[in-house]
């Protein structure tokens, strides 16, 4: 594992320094949103249910996130996503470094970021294929690439409030699913989604702007919870910094103009 994780900090440190400004946004004539120019990625970080066998739960989310966020105001050309076992164009094959090279090159020119990981979790961090990807690795990937932009962080996974320590910087907000001890649910090989991006689709739908959506999104997994009798809470994780804090209810989404279909996925 430290091997593992010397490696990956010298790769990142590397394309650091080539890849940062290699890449422009897509032209595009600025519209009514804040977040439309943004670079964001999207990841499912597992292809695996609790019980070991194939579940479609990480990558539905992750598909139906992206058409999520696409309609609240975020540019679909500058949403990229990523998967363990891509089965269209959309997703592109998730690695460590497949994701900071496409993170670097997007938020050379973009105003703010964001990154939603979904995938299985341990207390060393989240699972991204057969790797786990570590708090200060993803860290460290972030700090590269984003720097002192207004950033959203999002980990879906077990543990995942590992997180918080090692992202909480004053430019940036940090959801999880989960307290640092705790598991969250909705992984198994039946699920549509875990519980926690299930609320996420739905509190994204009418929240106003980041702000509130991390505390709806945590009432709403406490609610599903208690309804499905599992236990312990996983209680889900909102950290804000104070620069980013004052400035997000003047950042609104975009209105919805469509919704999502009856499988999640926008028609």
């Amino acid at each position: 594992m430290a091997r593992q994780r010397a490696g990956l900090i010298v790769q990142i440190c590397a394309l650091a320094m080539g890849l940062a400004f290699s890449l422009a946004p897509p032209a595009r004539a600025e519209g009514s949103s804040p977040f439309d120019a943004w670079a964001v990625v999207v990841v499912a970080g597992d292809w695996r249910g609790a019980g070991g066998g194939p579940t479609k739960a990480f990558d539905n989310a992750r598909r139906d996130i992206a058409a999520r966020l696409s309609d609240r105001g975020f540019d679909p050309g500058r949403i990229s996503q990523f998967s363990v076992k891509p089965e269209s164009a959309l997703a592109r094959q998730a690695t460590a470094k497949a994701i900071y090279e496409t993170l670097s090159a997007q938020s050379a020119l973009a105003p703010g970021c964001m990154v939603y990981l979904t995938s299985h979790g341990d207390p060393q961090g989240v699972l991204v294929g057969d790797l786990i990807l570590p708090p200060d690795i993803l860290g460290l990937m972030i700090d590269r690439s984003c720097g002192a932009k207004p950033t959203v962080v999002v980990v879906s996974a077990c543990f995942s409030g590992v997180f918080v320590p090692a992202l909480a910087k004053p430019n940036r907000m940090i959801l999880t699913a989960a307290r640092p001890d705790r598991t969250s649910f909705g992984c198994g090989e039946s699920d549509t989604y875990p519980y926690f991006d299930d609320c996420f689709l739905q509190v994204l739908k009418d929240a106003a702007h980041f702000a509130i959506l991390g505390p709806g999104v945590r009432a709403c997994v406490a609610a599903r919870e208690i309804q499905e009798g599992v236990t312990p809470p996983s209680e889900p994780q909102v950290w804000i910094g104070a620069q980013l804090r004052p400035l997000l209810p003047l950042m609104p989404f975009a209105a919805v103009t469509h919704q999502l279909g009856a499988s999640g996925s926008a028609p």
